[in-house]
């Protein structure tokens, strides 16, 4: 088999990548180790930036987020006991985020492509890239007992931190940067009604807590646990009486609580793989990053990635601009960087670091306070927010 562009992995960074280069005649096959029942079933974020709420519709998969995603024109910051909201929209020209789960841009995604007849191979086993650095990389992978090979002229890695695309590279030409931090987030889903209409960050003495949503309907809630932490010791009546002990008092009055129908923590780390190619293979999203949830920033960076891959491509079959190539990670990584930065900050300012009263304490006060005073912080925080510009390839 042979085709443009071979993409491993079926997540959302993968199908949307698929998606708009098929829109413009650039011929691709999606190659996944999973089912596409289990893709569908891992829970993820739900918050999308202007830009790739912008991507999606471009991709012509945007008719089911109109009709069930909520736009958001802000949010709240909460410390000290009190909210100060963030204008997103105003603060940014008129620029705000969708909320509108990760499961369900993949559903319209793997429908999309079923739609037109565009190649998806499942369950497909020890998948491997090969000549890399030459003209005529190929790919050989397993399916159903049988070794196979598919033959591509470029090799797009969209299949995460743990998938074979990074470990490609030899490590000689990939150098990486890490941050764990040491704490997670415990975060459940419930179908009880959001406790706001936006999304709520609260710092408090007892660790950070975010109050998010899915729909009107279904709500997603986290606080901050230690690491190491086990779900099996957090009951449901336990998570809601220590998000309550977090949120200000006139939230934590108004608060729904229920039975979870989805349980599970989330360690935070930040990473970033440089560069993100090596000969005709490309890193995208978590094959080359990871942030921390807060901020928002995971899917979102991907989506990123795949919008100058994708525009990249479409350069390189159209017009033949293959000198544009080299430009990619530089592209990339200067964006990633910038989010990996705002991500740090929120982070290192909403989260419980150490027991008491301390110095850092201290600073992360005087930080939430400084920039929620000023309309030049709370600028700052909107436009980082909302998603910093996609950079030209030119």
């Amino acid at each position: 088999m042979k085709t443009q562009v071979a993409i491993i992995g079926a997540g959302p960074s993968g199908l949307l990548l698929g998606q708009l280069l098929h829109r413009q005649g650039i011929d691709n096959v999606i190659l996944e180790r999973r089912s596409g029942e289990y893709v569908l079933s891992r829970i993820r974020a739900g918050v999308l930036e202007q830009g790739m709420v912008d991507l999606l519709r471009e991709a012509g998969v945007d008719k089911r987020m109109d009709e069930e995603g909520m736009p958001h024109d802000g949010f709240e910051l909460a410390f000290d006991n009190r909210r100060v909201h963030v204008d997103l929209k105003g603060l940014t020209g008129g620029k705000t985020v969708m909320v509108y789960g990760q499961t369900e841009v993949t559903r319209d995604l793997m429908e999309a492509r079923e739609s037109v007849g565009a190649t998806t191979i499942y369950e497909a086993e020890n998948v491997q890239p090969h000549d890399l650095e030459t003209d005529h990389p190929y790919i050989t992978y397993e399916k159903d007992g049988e070794t196979c090979r598919l033959d591509c002229d470029y090799v797009a890695g969209c299949d995460g931190y743990h998938g074979i695309s990074r470990r490609s590279i030899p490590e000689e030409r990939i150098k990486t940067f890490e941050r764990v931090y040491p704490f997670g987030w415990l975060g459940i889903l419930s179908d009880t009604p959001p406790v706001s209409d936006e999304l709520i960050y609260a710092n408090h003495e007892r660790g950070f807590a975010l109050c998010s949503m899915r729909s009107k309907t279904r709500s997603r809630y986290y606080v901050q646990v230690p690491d190491g932490e086990q779900v099996e010791d957090w009951s449901d009546e336990r998570f809601w009486d220590e998000l309550k002990a977090r949120l200000p008092d006139d939230v934590a009055e108004k608060l729904v609580t229920g039975p979870s129908i989805e349980k599970s923590i989330a360690p935070l780390r930040s990473f970033v793989a440089e560069p993100m190619q090596y000969g005709r293979l490309f890193l995208v999203g978590d094959a080359a990053h990871i942030v921390p949830p807060t901020g928002a920033k995971g899917l979102n960076l991907a989506a990123s990635d795949v919008n100058t891959l994708y525009r990249l491509m479409v350069k390189v079959y159209q017009e033949g601009r293959t000198d544009l190539i080299a430009r990619y990670s530089e592209v990339c990584l200067r964006r990633i960087w910038k989010a990996e930065r705002f991500s740090w900050w929120m982070t290192t300012n909403l989260h419980k670091f150490s027991d008491g009263e301390d110095f850092e304490r201290r600073i992360q006060q005087a930080e939430l306070d400084y920039y929620t005073s000023s309309q030049a912080g709370l600028t700052t925080i909107a436009e980082n927010y909302v998603g910093l510009p996609y950079e030209s390839l030119e």
